[in-house]
């Protein structure tokens, strides 16, 4: 029996609880909000905010968790920090205090990713990875279906409070996990990527010549960019696309487009995780970028409320591999660098820019040349990720061999 089985256990528990915690209050927070006389703009101000705050900090996440050695303590410590920040807004929801609760959120959640995929490479190693980032992110996905239900029926019977009761609960489930994981179970050279038979003389290349130099590291960026730019508002556009024509009811629908896209992640994350033993990540990306176009497509091309389904499934399919193959992939790449965690940051980091972007581009094509246009042209972004991914991108730097990368990607 693996002498690690246990902290393993709680580590995937763990995931499951941290779901409804590390994005704060995400979807119930403009509802909230209005419920307190918000106007419309305001609420996407403050929202916006987080979302950059998040963006700029997830790169220093990374360094932060490549650096500490309690990492068990900065997760915990983030997820307690969220929810105070979200309570704060029950006690005064002005824009300054919410503003200000907003921004954190975005800053902790940023730092709670990164440390966890260095807890999971620390306890698992380079060889249990993509099984335990298929677990991970299944655990995760079922965290999100059980407390958006939950907050759903509680926020139903006894009103938005009772969702900010069970982010507070959720947020002691995952300490209790936390506190499982045995800290002998870790080890931080692993989690940041270091070669366990380095000699310690060896000098270490600096941080910015690892990423920068690194050839499969900035191409991965960039298709993850364009998936991005082509991604973001796909769903939004959708839904408005729907509603705008008085074909369903906005609560339900939105709804319903969270609830299919997650249950199709579960199964996807799993046999994500299970292939990659196998095959590596390449081919993984490759069919998440490849079902991008083939939803924009379907969203384009039929016009009517059940589009949600084939269109949300793809959703899960691309979100359910990537959670897998993207931090799986770069793990692979900046094997033995020592800059894992900050290499991830710096990846999303430069997606995020693809993901802020998107809606806006989405939302001048539509107001001048109409919905179709639109998902035509986030179609023609999504083809171009594909391409970039599927000619410049070299298969063997993504496989199931880990190799010495540092010296391979550096002099590229």
């Amino acid at each position: 029996m693996n002498a690690k089985a246990g902290s393993i256990a709680w580590l995937s528990r763990l995931n499951f609880f941290l779901a409804d915690v590390r994005d704060g209050l995400g979807p119930f927070l403009g509802v909230f909000l209005m419920g307190h006389g918000w106007a419309a703009d305001d609420i996407g101000y403050v929202m916006t905010l987080g979302g950059i705050a998040g963006m700029l900090a997830t790169t220093p996440a990374g360094a932060l968790t490549d650096a500490v050695r309690a990492k068990r303590l900065v997760v915990g410590i983030g997820s307690v920090l969220v929810v105070a920040g979200s309570l704060l807004l029950l006690v005064s929801p002005s824009f300054t205090i919410t503003a200000v609760s907003q921004v954190g959120t975005g800053i902790v959640g940023a730092i709670i990713g990164p440390a966890i995929a260095g807890l999971t490479l620390g306890i698992v190693g380079q060889q249990g990875l993509p099984s335990q980032l298929g677990n991970n992110e299944a655990w995760n996905h079922g965290g999100n279906v059980f407390s958006a239900a939950l907050a759903g029926a509680l926020g139903y019977f006894w009103g938005l409070p009772a969702v900010f009761v069970l982010m507070a609960v959720m947020a002691v489930a995952s300490l209790l996990c936390l506190s499982r994981i045995r800290p002998e179970d870790i080890d931080h050279d692993v989690a940041r990527g270091l070669d366990p038979q380095r000699s310690a003389d060896q000098p270490q290349v600096s941080t910015w010549r690892v990423l920068a130099g690194s050839r499969p590291l900035m191409l991965l960026a960039l298709a993850m960019m364009l998936f991005h730019l082509g991604n973001a508002a796909m769903l939004p556009l959708l839904s408005q696309s729907v509603v705008s024509r008085g074909h369903a009811d906005p609560a339900l629908y939105t709804a319903l487009t969270v609830i299919v896209a997650q249950l199709v992640m579960i199964p996807t994350a799993l046999l994500a995780g299970r292939f990659a033993d196998r095959k590596g990540y390449w081919l993984l990306i490759t069919v998440a970028l490849l079902a991008l176009p083939v939803r924009g497509l379907v969203a384009g091309v039929w016009d009517s409320p059940w589009a949600l389904l084939p269109v949300q499934m793809l959703d899960g399919v691309g979100a359910g591999l990537l959670g897998v193959a993207l931090p799986g992939s770069v793990a692979r790449i900046l094997q033995g660098s020592g800059h894992i965690n900050i290499g991830l940051g710096a990846v999303t980091t430069i997606q995020s820019i693809g993901a802020a972007l998107s809606p806006a581009l989405a939302g001048v094509v539509a107001k001048h040349y109409g919905y179709g246009a639109a998902f035509a042209a986030l179609t023609a972004i999504a083809l171009l990720a594909l391409v970039v991914w599927g000619v410049l991108a070299e298969r063997r730097e993504h496989g199931v061999a880990a190799s010495a990368m540092v010296a391979g990607s550096v002099s590229k």
